[in-house]
């Protein structure tokens, strides 16, 4: 017990080495979800309407601080807060896009790679196919066509006929 209370003195105190473990608030974050709102907020920074609404603040901004009343101008040029809004907005929108685009290369990469899986079977589809339709083509070579069948069915008739005609009881019974 007191060799516990001795190490917890000891944990307390600056002169004794040890670790020191600093307790920390944990923030706990949906990375699929912060990543949903990184890609949407970039994608919509990215759109003329978003131009457009930034030159409307910025001019609306500046024209309300150079000839409004003196005691109604909350920025005075040369509009010190106006850049500390720009300063900031340019502080998050480069990590946002930034891991807009990260989400976008892993998805790519994914794409690419079952694109690959994807040409690589039809590949051996089609050398499978190649493979198939030759063996069928060896093996029709070896059997008898339709034309061959004929052909030679009609040589065969004309030898019959020529053998009918050239026998002696066919040029009696006629």
């Amino acid at each position: 017990m007191a060799e516990n209370d001795q190490r917890l003195h000891d944990a307390d105190r600056l002169d004794v080495p040890g670790p020191r473990k600093v307790k920390r608030p944990r923030v706990q974050l949906d990375s699929e979800k912060f990543g949903q709102f990184a890609e949407s907020t970039a994608r919509f920074m990215g759109t003329a309407k978003f131009l457009v609404y930034m030159t409307v603040i910025v001019t609306t901004w500046v024209i309300w601080n150079l000839v409004a009343i003196y005691k109604l101008r909350f920025d005075p040029y040369p509009f010190i807060l106006l850049n500390l809004f720009f300063s900031t907005q340019a502080s998050y929108s480069a990590p946002l896009i930034l891991l807009a685009q990260n989400r976008q290369e892993d998805r790519d990469r994914v794409s690419m790679a079952e694109d690959r899986r994807v040409a690589a079977q039809s590949r051996a589809d089609m050398e499978f196919l190649a493979r198939e339709v030759a063996s069928i083509r060896m093996q029709i070579g070896e059997l008898a066509t339709r034309d061959y069948l004929r052909s030679e069915l009609r040589d065969e008739l004309r030898s019959l006929l020529e053998e009918i005609e050239a026998s002696p009881a066919s040029s009696t019974s006629h």
